[in-house]
């Protein structure tokens, strides 16, 4: 281990020597400049940049001082020097001070540097660049011109030369976007095309299993590969170029788990590394460029959902991702949402995204997820990598699922082995719906493998903040006000009680919330923990 992390070190080492070194930036330097030929509408961009946008003029910069400040947070240079603050310039801002402010980033940053030339920073700076040709490129002297083309393919041969040994997929998928678009504005150059388009093949295969879902079971990467191939495409369909077959394909699969996942319920679920991210107007972009999904499926992507118009039933009843892939991983097998005429009645807790904060890692724990927790642990173990996202190491398969949906009766079931190594269990759940009754009836059998006894259970029932719960006089049942509807939770024989807990719906945000927990101890035998959720 320790050899190995030495050898690591020394290769970095030697490949930041060799990437600032003369050689490297003769290597970068493109032998023909060439000029833009399509300029792609700044519009095709509202899927990832906010729609509502305050308008600035590129005289609210300070012009001189815009790249020199010392006192910038590494989030704030990253924004700046990714340049999609261009997409809030208004119009009629100064096309001379645009390219002024251009002109000054590329005398500070024109070779290579670790902290402006990273995969992302470069792919996002390149779309906005090109995509804002009328502010950036437009009446600009012949000189600036011949150097704005020069560094754009200077950035865009330091991406193909390095994209594939980035480790974050998000950042590939920026990176082969932006050469994308660079080979169709600068048509005289087809390689950059071809290039990007089989970097962006490969990934998607990589990436995405046979039903067009991310392997990593993120919902969040979801909805951001969709983005990113639609505006590939719409690149594709203005410039008057043929669109690549895969891309198509792709936008059907994934168009199709974005109807599963968002466009049939409008509301986020909580699962595996998603916070609430209100997609509302990527829907109203969808429809503007004619871009319609539709998908009835009961099963995708490790997740089962059940609708008829007033209820929904979500659960997990997927394995965890390989390794690789785990990175936003949260430790929620089985564990379930309920929503009721548009609001959630019982949700999971939401992830903390920031790395550097102890609460990701409280957010990836099955404690705050509505779900069976043995012995104070997890079903999945994570390392510990600092200021890195940590991955799993010890992961769960799903044993068995059953899904039934019938007018007037739901059932998910499924089991996992996630306890089965450290202490023996198998945790078995089955949940059911009675749509006429509104009720729902939830057992989670504790199946011992071992006969391991005396270990400490609890299982979670979460609820949104702003969610009221009572436990009843008897103590035996607890009334849940969901705004107005009232709601039942009872479990006989169990203990019941309500503790308070954070809530991380918001993303990198927290707020206080409560949860329903049953606790006990197992023994040596199979035990079955029955409760009900039925609406007064």
């Amino acid at each position: 281990m320790i050899l190995n992390n030495s050898l690591k070190l020394i290769k970095k080492k030697i490949r930041h020597f060799y990437f600032n070194s003369n050689l490297y930036n003769k290597k970068i330097t493109p032998n023909s400049i060439g000029s833009i030929e399509y300029q792609p509408s700044p519009s095709l961009l509202d899927c990832l940049i906010k729609y509502e946008k305050k308008k600035i003029t590129i005289e609210n910069y300070s012009l001189n001082k815009i790249w020199d400040n010392p006192n910038l947070k590494k989030k704030d240079r990253q924004n700046l020097n990714s340049f999609f603050w261009l997409f809030s310039l208004n119009l009629k801002s100064s096309k001379k001070d645009t390219q002024k402010v251009i002109n000054q980033w590329i005398n500070t940053n024109g070779r290579y540097n670790s902290r402006n030339w990273k995969i992302d920073i470069i792919g996002k700076r390149i779309i906005a660049w090109i995509s804002n040709s009328r502010l950036t490129y437009e009446d600009g002297s012949i000189d600036y011109k011949d150097k704005f083309n020069g560094i754009i393919k200077k950035q865009i041969n330091h991406l193909v030369n390095e994209i594939e040994s980035s480790e974050l997929i998000n950042d590939k998928i920026i990176g082969c976007a932006a050469i994308i678009l660079s080979g169709l504005s600068y048509s005289q150059n087809n390689n950059y095309l071809n290039t990007g388009l089989n970097l962006l093949k490969k990934l998607a295969k990589y990436s995405l299993d046979n039903d067009g879902f991310p392997k990593s079971r993120n919902i969040r990467q979801l909805s951001f590969y969709l983005k990113y191939f639609i505006l590939i495409r719409e690149w594709f369909k203005e410039s008057q170029n043929e669109i690549p077959d895969f891309v198509d394909e792709n936008i059907y699969y994934l168009g199709q788990a974005y109807a599963f996942t968002w466009q049939n319920n409008k509301i986020d679920f909580l699962f595996n590394g998603n916070h609430q991210a209100n997609n509302h107007n990527f829907d109203l972009y969808l429809k503007r460029l004619g871009y319609n999904f539709k998908n009835q499926s009961n099963e995708l992507g490790g997740y089962a959902v059940l609708n008829n118009k007033k209820n929904s039933l979500i659960m997990d009843i997927g394995s965890s991702p390989n390794t690789k892939f785990s990175s936003n991983y949260q430790a929620g097998a089985l564990s379930f949402e309920i929503i009721s005429n548009g609001k959630k009645l019982i949700s999971n807790c939401g992830y903390f995204q920031n790395i550097n904060h102890p609460l990701n890692e409280v957010s990836k724990s099955s404690a705050v997820h509505s779900t069976l927790i043995i012995d104070d642990k997890s079903s999945c173990s994570f390392n510990n990598l600092t200021g890195k996202k940590s991955k799993i190491y010890q992961g769960l398969r799903i044993l068995k699922k059953k899904i039934v949906f019938e007018k007037n009766y739901w059932k998910i079931n499924a089991s996992h082995d996630g306890y089965l190594k450290f202490n023996g269990i198998i945790h078995d759940r089955e949940i059911e719906f009675y749509p006429e009754q509104f009720k729902f009836i939830g057992h989670d059998k504790i199946i011992s493998n071992r006969g391991i006894k005396n270990l400490k259970f609890e299982i979670r029932f979460h609820l949104e903040p702003n969610i009221r719960i009572m436990k009843t006089q008897d103590g035996k049942s607890i009334l849940i006000d969901l705004d107005g509807e009232g709601w039942k939770f009872s479990s006989e024989n169990s203990m019941l009680n309500i503790e308070n807990g954070l809530y991380f719906g918001e993303k990198n945000s927290f707020s206080d919330n409560q949860n329903i927990f049953i606790s006990g101890m197992t023994n040596e035998e199979n035990q079955t923990i029955r409760w009900e959720i039925t609406k007064l």
